[in-house]
């Protein structure tokens, strides 16, 4: 396989049945990442100390 980006050839590493595929000259890897956080409002570190030690 050739790299999109420098088309160097790629490497695939796998764990079970998951696998992706990374360049190791330019150090693209095939991994999905969605930039939006999404969820709950961040917590306050004194709202996480006073939720610590009402514990």
């Amino acid at each position: 396989m050739e790299c999109p980006r420098c088309q160097g050839s790629l490497e695939e590493y796998s764990l079970g049945d998951a696998s992706t595929v990374t360049c190791p000259h330019c150090d693209f890897a095939d991994v999905p990442v969605d930039h939006v956080q999404e969820g709950e409002e961040t917590e306050s570190w004194r709202d996480a100390f006073n939720r610590f030690y009402e514990q």
